[in-house]
């Protein structure tokens, strides 16, 4: 099973996503553990500075006023008690008790040190209700939840069973005020405005990784069209030599290697064309003098040799043609054009059939395919006696068929019959007249359009010749 996706566009973009996510995971989890210590830091010295406060109103009171007051002071999330007994000592060892050293230091700053200050951590209840003391040592079922975890990130709510510190400060009388407090309920939230500012960053830098990663791949996308449209048009039209350095110079090495091996194949094909058109003087003299000759076997053995080498030179010239791309493209009727094939090969004797019509003209070079087509239909009523012609046209591609009722091919001979001079042993030899070339031409068509010709064995018997040819948009 592949986990990495194998294109180069999905692997950058999947590298890209994966380590902004995991960049923002982390600064999420920094900020929340800051943005928590600094909140209870916050609350903890708002506690502390309205305790302060009322302690120094108490002290100016009676204990009649005092009465009355606290009853107006007490309401959350600040509960004030005058009639609570002293606190249980308390151990400052543990985490828990660890914020309740911190907020006595910063109690007795407020109220001065000459007081005596005790304070707690009460768990559970509403505030000023009577849940049970931590002191400034944390229980067993305590371990899991509290202590320097931010309040936003710990079990319960300010509603329910939050952590509340308890202070007891000595009046100047000698009086235990008592106060119940825990941090205002938005310390407990989440912080949703960071959450959306963090999704709403995320998805502009996705969307920007998007088209960076697509504006840097689109140029291999487009170079490997240009390799694969150049096996079957070598002079197709030079890639553009923009964009950045690095992609202007691959495009401008594409572009070089196409013109040298357009150039190459162009000399090539004139070479062998003028040597294969420069053979027919040569022929045409020995022709001649072949009829000189007073005995009438010789005389016999060398036209048919003679004839043999004007139709291989003759098929190379078409060998040649074929691969020529100077033919306009335009509107062909392949109807029509096998319906003239078929009067041409009924005019020497062969049986031609045709099933099927083309839905629309199809845009090919004319010559070409008349060429491509008459070899197919010349090779199956050579060697099956009659051909059977099957159009099947669609929007996307055309495809032709042409069956014969002959002895087939071995099946490791179908590919290698489409090489130039290649015959097979047995009933496609030379004694048929034919050069190996017509098969050939008629693939070099055939790509030359950007389709594809395959050969295949009919299981009532017979070879069937199958043509697809794509329909250019």
């Amino acid at each position: 099973m592949r986990l990495l996706p194998r294109s180069l566009f999905a692997r950058i973009t999947l590298v890209l996503l994966g380590g902004l996510l995991i960049a923002q995971l982390l600064s999420f989890a920094v900020h929340m553990h800051d943005r928590g210590e600094l909140l209870a830091q916050a609350s903890g010295m708002q506690s502390a500075q309205r305790i302060a406060d009322i302690v120094r109103l108490l002290d100016t009171l009676t204990p009649a006023e005092r009465a009355r007051i606290v009853k107006v002071l007490s309401a959350p999330p600040l509960s004030v008690s005058l009639e609570r007994g002293p606190l249980a000592p308390a151990v400052a060892d543990s985490e828990s008790g660890g914020r309740a050293v911190f907020f006595a230091s910063l109690l007795r700053r407020y109220v001065g040190n000459e007081r005596t200050v005790t304070v707690g951590m009460a768990r559970g209840g509403p505030v000023g209700g009577s849940g049970p003391m931590r002191g400034m040592h944390r229980s067993d079922d305590d371990d899991d939840d509290h202590g320097w975890w931010p309040p936003m990130m710990r079990h319960g709510g300010a509603a329910g069973g939050g952590l509340t510190f308890v202070a007891q400060v000595t009046l100047q009388d000698g009086t235990l005020a008592t106060f119940d407090t825990r941090p205002p309920q938005a310390t407990e939230n989440w912080p949703f405005r960071l959450l959306l500012s963090i999704g709403l960053l995320l998805a502009a830098v996705i969307v920007v990784s998007l088209i960076a990663v697509r504006w840097a791949t689109r140029p291999l996308k487009t170079l490997a069209d240009a390799a694969d449209e150049l096996g079957r048009n070598i002079n197709r039209p030079p890639l553009a030599e923009t964009g950045p350095t690095e992609v202007a110079s691959a495009a401008r090495a594409f572009n070089t290697m196409q013109s040298r091996l357009a150039a190459w194949l162009r000399e090539r094909t004139q070479v062998l064309a003028a040597m294969s058109h420069d053979l027919k003087t040569p022929i045409t003299r020995l022709r001649l003098r072949a009829e000189l000759l007073e005995d009438a076997q010789l005389r016999t053995k060398f036209e048919n040799d003679l004839r043999e080498m004007e139709a291989m030179v003759a098929s190379a010239l078409d060998f040649l043609r074929g691969m020529d791309n100077g033919e306009v493209v335009r509107p062909v009727d392949v109807h029509a054009l096998l319906e003239s094939l078929q009067a041409d090969l009924q005019e020497t004797g062969g049986v031609v059939t045709i099933e099927g019509h083309a839905a629309s003209p199809y845009p090919g070079r004319p010559q070409a395919l008349k060429r491509c087509l008459a070899n197919l239909l010349e090779n199956a009523i050579k060697y099956g006696g009659t051909a059977k012609v099957v159009i099947d046209d669609n929007a996307e591609r055309l495809q032709i068929s042409i069956l014969d009722e002959g002895p087939g091919l071995p099946p490791d001979q179908l590919e290698k019959v489409f090489e130039p001079f290649y015959r097979v042993e047995g009933s496609r030899n030379r004694d048929t007249g034919g050069t190996g070339l017509g098969l050939a031409i008629a693939k070099n068509v055939v790509e030359l359009h950007g389709g594809r010709i395959t050969l295949s064995n009919r299981s009532e018997g017979g070879l069937a010749a199958m043509l697809s040819l794509p329909r250019l948009s």
